[in-house]
């Protein structure tokens, strides 16, 4: 499945890509490699200032689209990055912009406008049930007392928290779900660096020690939030498999030119057959992989009801096909594909982790056998 692209789309595309290829080639991502942030605040800046954080957000509040719906116009985007392994927090700003777009006011507009800008960053810190994982306990409790609001637990990974200025927390209020914006800098907060297979990427597990907050710090309806997080979860999911297909896509076209410009007993490798039926496979999936990818963005983008199991499908398709296919093309470039000097591995380290936020393969399969169960079951389908 193809996505139709506008003008205002290609054009948005276009000057984004040459955007990435002039601040972020691959010298400076392993510049980035020991940088606390793992990216410069000016590129960020002047990323959001292309309308990065903008599209999922109304335009009466700063913000704008390129179609019909803003998730297809970031996942576009989404698709660049992967392509170019390219730094800064482009899935958790725009899921928690989607969020303060819809419950504006006081400090949410204050924190929603420093993320139009760049100034500053928001963070999503969900539980770890909220953000797409299963078989897997609750940690993260936001409780009512009175006239404030205590946040108690943790969640990891967290990304980019060790370099926002506020986290969007996301946790239980009995049966149902809580978010409040937290200052990073509140008392209780702490965050713990983690270690990241990406150059770039940075996530913390992060604490809150009975973390007391105004009510006014609640996003939307205390116990009442499933909705929104439930959105949140398939920003998160088509965000994420649009970068990694990116990254596929990437690695492939590298192979190939690789294959082609490489000569081996006097002939191209790509012209011996084993490697030939190999691309095949490997093109194959590629092609798969944008479709499922593209076919779960438009559900989620238009709200339809089986969004929720091509998400899963997506997700597990280009996550298992996709770590193939890099490998794959680590393979084919023989000793050099496995040396950090070859940029290949850059795309490899964005692919895995994206495999892994949000639910793994193994993750989302279950989801959705869960969810064919559930079809199936006259009490949970009535």
């Amino acid at each position: 499945m193809l996505l139709e692209v506008n003008a205002d789309q290609r054009f948005f595309v276009e000057t984004s890509a040459r955007f990435l290829d002039e601040r972020a080639p691959a010298a400076e991502l392993r510049r980035l490699r020991d940088d606390p942030i793992g990216y410069d605040p000016a590129y960020w800046r002047d990323g959001a200032q292309l309308g990065w954080t903008s599209l999922l957000v109304d335009e009466a509040q700063g913000g704008g689209r390129l179609s019909d719906h803003g998730l297809l116009d970031l996942a576009l985007l989404a698709t660049e990055f992967g392509r170019h392994a390219s730094p800064g927090p482009l899935l958790t700003a725009n899921v928690v912009a989607a969020a303060l777009s819809a419950h504006s006011g006081g400090e949410n507009s204050i924190a929603l406008d420093e993320l139009l800008t760049g100034e500053s960053l928001t963070s999503w810190c969900p539980d770890p049930r909220a953000d797409g994982r299963h078989g897997v306990l609750p940690t993260l409790w936001i409780e009512e007392r009175g006239e404030e609001v205590v946040v108690r637990g943790s969640a990891r990974p967290v990304e980019a928290a060790g370099s926002c200025a506020r986290l969007l927390v996301t946790g239980h209020t009995g049966e149902g779900w809580t978010q409040v914006l937290v200052p990073v800098d509140a008392p209780g907060v702490a965050i713990t660096p983690l270690t990241s297979v990406d150059l770039t990427r940075r996530f913390s597990v992060v604490s809150f020690d009975e973390v007391t907050l105004g009510l006014g710090a609640v996003v939307g309806e205390a116990g009442g939030a499933g909705p929104q997080v439930a959105a949140q979860r398939r920003i998160a999911l088509a965000l994420a498999t649009a970068e990694s297909v990116g990254a596929m896509h990437a690695g492939f076209d590298m192979t190939v030119e690789w294959a082609f410009d490489r000569y081996s007993f006097g002939r191209p490798l790509a012209s011996y057959q084993e490697l030939k039926h190999r691309f095949a496979d490997m093109k194959t999936w590629l092609e798969a992989g944008h479709a499922v990818s593209n076919a779960a963005t438009v559900a989620a983008a238009t709200e339809s009801p089986d969004a929720e199991e091509l998400l899963s499908a997506a997700k597990a398709f280009v996550g298992d096909y996709g770590s193939e296919l890099l490998q794959d093309c680590v393979q084919m470039h023989g000793g050099i594909g496995v040396t950090f000097d070859h940029d290949l591995h850059l795309l490899l380290r964005r692919h895995t982790l994206d495999r892994t936020l949000f639910g793994t393969p193994a993750d989302h399969r279950q989801r959705l056998a869960n969810l064919v169960d559930d079809e199936d079951d006259p009490a949970v389908t009535s």
